[in-house]
Formats: structure tokens, sequence, C-alpha cells
């Protein structure tokens, strides 16, 4: 379903394929209405000849005129121009992820950097089953490698954390991704049983960029949309999505894709949070809002006890100080977490006064 969305004086295409120049339907778009980026510009592979395979079969390389350019000059002038157009449509906390081979991950960098993108990390992709170099001159090209920066440096940008940590197995998320390349039933065919896009990446890629740095209802754009990964993986996980996408076959087998794809429900879209994304909720506020009592004492699972105040500090013994510093003078340590160090007796139970907390972000998240 298509929809438009007003930003300012201009309104905004959402789920829908621009069909063009991606520098020209870019300057249509308005100023700062962009929260993520995907880009998968032309490598500029500059192949000499046709390549064939030990049984001299034709390999079927990226010979398309999309990826055609006269020199390094020119496609660096190509590559200026829509970054400075992708930097004017993100918003403030927007960011861009950027992927290439050796032919142009370099060149793409360094204007990113020149533009004052900010670099946050790179990614090598691992290609879990690449193609062999059928020369024997090189090593095998197994990894693709993606660029994620930022607007602007300090800016602020999504990275959900916890999200990607659970898409690892509980284990922190890395910078090097083993991910198959698209074949099989995913692999798009035309008419004529040929692939239908000589670079089509996998939907685990986008998956994992989309998951880990946007969310629900975040508008994505794709400057080279080809045959619609993004749009396909962004509208299963509930984003908006602009495509732009110069070459007809490509949009036509792209419009068919996304036709066939169905959004995920509600329950399902949601994602781990992290901690830092949480509200704040200063200890005294729990003391104002009568959660919590000046004069009611708490208690640690050891037995020691403190005096709430007025003005949301402990006293136990000889030491006054925050529900940290009170915790942490009484154990002895560096350093105490007052949250899970601290409960008040409810009903005859302990209650941790962090489930109080959790009463109030609720509340600031439901408003």
């Amino acid at each position: 379903m298509t929809k438009t969305l007003t930003t300012g004086a201009a309104a905004l295409p959402l789920n829908t394929i621009l069909a063009g120049d991606c520098i020209e339907e870019m300057r249509r778009l308005p100023e700062a209405s962009i929260d993520l980026i995907f880009a998968d510009p032309p490598y500029n592979l500059q192949l000499r000849g046709d390549l064939h395979r030990p049984d001299n079969s034709l390999v079927d390389a990226v010979n398309d005129a999309w990826d055609q350019f006269t020199g390094f000059e020119a496609y660096d002038a190509f590559t200026r121009a829509w970054l400075t157009e992708a930097r004017r449509l993100l918003k403030p906390n927007g960011a861009i992820w950027v992927i290439g081979s050796y032919h142009n991950i370099f060149r793409l960098g360094a204007e990113l950097q020149t533009q004052g993108f900010w670099i946050l990390n790179d990614v090598v992709w691992r290609k879990s089953n690449p193609m062999p170099n059928f020369r024997g001159k090189r090593l095998t090209n197994a990894h693709e490698t993606l660029i994620w920066a930022s607007r602007a440096e300090g800016a602020r940008y999504t990275f959900n954390y916890e999200a990607l940590k659970s898409l690892n197995e509980g284990i922190q998320m890395r910078s090097d991704w083993v991910l198959p390349i698209c074949t099989g039933h995913e692999r798009l065919k035309g008419a004529d049983g040929q692939k239908a896009h000589p670079t089509q990446k996998p939907e685990a890629l986008l998956h994992r960029v989309l998951v880990g740095t946007t969310n629900p209802g975040d508008v994505v754009l794709d400057p080279f949309f080809g045959t619609g990964t993004t749009g396909a993986v962004a509208k299963m996980l509930g984003r908006d999505w602009i495509g732009i996408e110069r070459e007809a076959a490509y949009r036509e087998v792209a419009e068919a894709r996304l036709d066939r794809v169905r959004r995920y429900d509600r329950d399902t879209l949601a994602v781990s949070a992290s901690k830092r994304t949480e509200p704040r909720v200063p200890f005294g506020q729990l003391v104002e809002r009568g959660l919590l009592r000046p004069g009611e004492m708490l208690r640690s699972m050891n037995g020691k006890i403190a005096k709430i105040r007025a003005d949301g500090t402990l006293v136990a013994d000889d030491v006054t100080g925050s529900i940290h510093q009170v915790g942490a003078h009484l154990e002895g340590a560096p350093s105490c977490n007052g949250w899970t160090y601290w409960s008040v007796r409810r009903e005859g139970r302990d209650l941790p006064i962090d489930v109080l907390r959790q009463q109030i972000r609720a509340e600031m998240r439901d408003t």
C-alpha cells in the first residue's frame, strides 16, 4: 500500500519505487526526511573481457551499462553527487549503510568522511558460499564490506544493541557477519530463467541491518533499489520504504516481489530494548510519587538496612548518600547497583525497588 507523509511543504512518497536517475530523484525529496539509507551503488568492477569457468562455461558477471564508468574520476564525481543528496535527506539522527567490494568501498569510505559523515563501523560480510576465483591468479573474493555511518560526529543514531545480541544467541554482535549469498528459492529469475539481477542481496543481510539500526515506522531509502530486497525486508518489518531504480526491468521484478510480501504483526515486530534507551528515573522520583515514603526502611538481600530520607537519599550507620553510594559503603565495595541491591517490604514480602522504577517507566512509555 502506498501512502504519503507530508514533510514541510513536500510530500514523501512512502512505499513507492521512483523511476529515474537516483540523484535527480533524491533532489526531489524533502530535506531531513529519512531515518536510514541503505545504498548498494554500482561497484565499478572494471572488467576486462569475459570470465570463464574451468569447463569453459561463461560466468554471469556484472557487465551492465549501469556499472560502467569512464574512469575513477567519473565514478568519484557520481559518488560525491549522490552522497551529497543522501546527507541532505537524512534526519539529524539518521544514518547510512553503504556496501561494496574492493573495487569501490575505499573510495566510498573516503567520500563519506570528506562530506562529514561519521563512520561507526565497517562490517565484513563473509560469504559462506562465495564464487571461486576461476583464473587462479588471486585470492577468492569471499567477502564484501559494509560501512555504517551517522550523519555527523557526535550525532545520535538508532542502535538496537540488545536486539542484535538476541539474534546472535545472547552474544554481542561482532563486525564480521557470516551469511550466504543469494541463491536457491530466494534468487529471483526473469522470464528467460536467468538471474533477474546480478548482485541481488540476501534478505538475511537486510534483516540484520534493519532490525539493528531502525525501528518500526522509520523511513528507509534505497537509492539503488534493484529487485527490491531493502523494500521487501522493510515491509515485513513494519518500516516504510522508498526505492529509486532507473532500470524498468528491475522495477517490474521488484513490484511483483513486493506485492507478495506481508508485514509481520505488531507483537512480532517488537525487539529487545537496550537498557540505555529506557527513560531515566531518579530514585527521588519514587519518593515524590509516594511509591516510597520518607522514613521507610530498605533492606538488602544480606540483611543490611537503610532509612529513606525526604530528599531521596538514604542513611545507614554513619553514612548518607544515594542508593548506590550507601549500598557500596555497607558492602565495602567500590560500586553498587542500588536498584538491584535494595528491596522494600510490601504485603509481607520483599519487593525490589527496581519494580517500582519499572512502573514509572511503563507510564512514561504509554504517554
